[in-house]
């Protein structure tokens, strides 16, 4: 089975000797696009059915929104998972295999007679598949784009958004006609079309050409031993007195040519040194390397507190505006999130697609902006100050969801080799906020007498400590630089040795590089 994957892989990767910006890459957008409608826009959309779960189930709103967030904490917990089985097994098959898993467990949740059912069904099974699928397809899509991959990841990532606009209706109307149970299983066969997905994606592999070039100090020695073989040659000539036959003078330039060629062959063997080809890198199933890269540890620690302030507000917004009296306009405040969402997302791929320009201060200013308005919610009093709220919110909180996964990929975070390995461990630790979250907003309701702007409240420090170690992260980066370990003191001094060498040969048996020493003296300055 293992090599069966890995012939497919071969047969199926893209070479390029540069990033494309485009090619394949396309249809991998659009693959990603429909990954994020089948994923979390039936995540944001489950939403249609609380009302007739807590009545069929017989149990409390808390129990049954634990539904999804067990589903949003396993498929953030298994991302080193996913990391691991995309290494080794490829992007296509694992994203395939989730595919299959989200619909079982879509399927058998139809299926379920207790709530502990619909756990595991849709919160273990299809949140295992929600990982599976998703984090390889936004992986493999950062690699074939460089310029314009904060544009490319935006507009693809708007697939859940519109998901919202199509299912939200749709699933209502098709429960009121089937029955909740039959919808499901509708949902899931719709979700087969991950596998699909999953099958246009091919690996893709960058090969830089590298020219073959031979050091100056080595070319310099080669030629002085030439010259001293041939003079060593020539005086052993003519020692020989008298006047020779032509086949005489024959032998000797015969003998006089196998002389040069042994020694010089014989002295390059010795001398110049050996060079074996570099063995190819394998790439490791999980790098922890990155672990000691301060810039990666802040960059970690933003997405654990700002993870606080990314799901509260979708589940308490309708709760604070039945509150405050707007029972008929609740709905629309979700509304409002979604479409202003989407307006965040394509303006920030926009404004990154810009060079040059620091994209990590970007998503620095949309973070502490969207801390802003989290804390802007507890305040609110009517339907204009709520819908207001409610838009900023969506369009800032589409500007740092569209980025914060890519931005892993930029040079400021680890760079787009390791982008595997660090979406694996940091969607690990986001799943510990992802977890904690909605339960901690929940109890501060509790305390505070339903007071459901305490959970906005929460959700805004919580985004602002984010703030607060993302604006650690360039600086961390820029002060960590990896220098070349110095030459040793017998290896300068074989150097100079070669320098003093190559300046005695003959401007005339050098190439133009070689011809003036002072390149030579700079070649060696900047090797030590």
């Amino acid at each position: 089975m293992t090599m069966f994957m890995e012939n497919m892989r071969r047969c199926t990767t893209n070479v390029y000797a540069k990033t494309p910006d485009g090619g394949w890459g396309w249809i991998i957008a659009v693959a990603f696009f429909f990954v994020e409608v089948l994923t979390y826009g039936i995540i944001k959309s489950f939403g249609v059915f609380f009302y007739d779960l807590m009545t069929y189930f017989d149990e409390s709103n808390s129990r049954v929104s634990w539904i999804i967030s067990i589903s949003a904490f396993v498929m953030m917990f298994t991302a080193p998972l996913s990391t691991i089985l995309s290494n080794h097994f490829g992007y296509r098959p694992v994203v395939m295999l989730g595919g299959l898993l989200v619909s079982i467990g879509m399927m058998a949740a139809s299926f379920a007679q207790a709530i502990v059912e619909m756990y595991i069904a849709i919160g273990l099974v299809s949140g295992v598949g929600f990982c599976l699928s998703f984090l390889p397809t936004v992986t493999i899509l950062s690699q074939y784009f460089d310029k314009y991959r904060s544009l490319v990841m935006a507009v693809a990532s708007t697939g859940e958004c519109f998901a919202i606009f199509v299912f939200a209706p749709a699933f209502t109307l098709m429960k009121n006609h089937l029955g909740w149970k039959n919808c499901l299983l509708v949902i899931g066969a719709l979700q087969l079309n991950i596998i699909v997905c999953g099958a246009l994606l091919r690996p893709i592999v960058i090969r830089k050409t590298e020219e073959k070039t031979v050091e100056p100090v080595d070319r310099a020695m080669e030629t002085k031993y030439m010259l001293e073989n041939e003079e060593t040659c020539i005086s052993i000539e003519s020692v020989d007195s008298g006047v020779e036959s032509l086949s005489t003078s024959c032998d000797h330039l015969e003998h006089s040519k196998k002389c040069t060629t042994n020694n010089i062959h014989k002295e390059n063997f010795q001398m110049l040194p050996d060079r074996k080809p570099k063995p190819q890198h394998q790439p490791k199933l999980l790098d922890f390397s990155i672990l000691k890269d301060k810039s990666f540890i802040f960059y970690t620690l933003f997405g654990l507190f700002a993870t606080l302030g990314f799901f509260a507000p979708h589940l308490y917004v309708i709760p604070l505006s039945i509150s405050l009296g707007v029972d008929e306009w609740a709905a629309y405040m979700l509304s409002a999130m979604a479409i202003m969402e989407v307006f965040g997302r394509l303006s920030a791929g926009c404004v990154l697609n810009k060079q040059p320009i620091q994209k990590i201060y970007i998503e620095l200013i949309c973070t502490s902006l969207l801390s802003i308005v989290l804390l802007c919610f507890p305040f609110t009093s009517g339907f204009w100050s709520l819908i207001t709220c409610s838009m900023l919110y969506g369009f800032m909180f589409g500007s740092v969801a569209s980025v914060h996964i890519p931005m892993l990929a930029e040079d400021d975070v680890v760079g787009v080799e390791k982008m595997s390995s660090a979406v694996g461990i940091y969607t690990f630790v986001q799943s510990i906020s992802g977890l904690a979250g909605p339960p901690l907003g929940g109890w501060l309701v509790d305390i505070t007498g339903r007071n459901y702007g305490s959970a906005f409240f929460f959700s805004g420090i919580g985004m602002s400590l984010g703030a607060f170690f993302l604006a650690l992260v360039r600086p961390s980066k820029k002060g960590f630089c990896q220098r070349k370990a110095p030459l040793k003191i017998d290896q300068q001094q074989a150097l100079q040795e070669d320098l003093k060498i190559a300046q005695d040969v003959p401007e005339d048996f050098l190439d133009t590089d070689l011809k003036k020493p002072e390149s030579l003296q700079d070649q060696f300055q900047s090797i030590a």
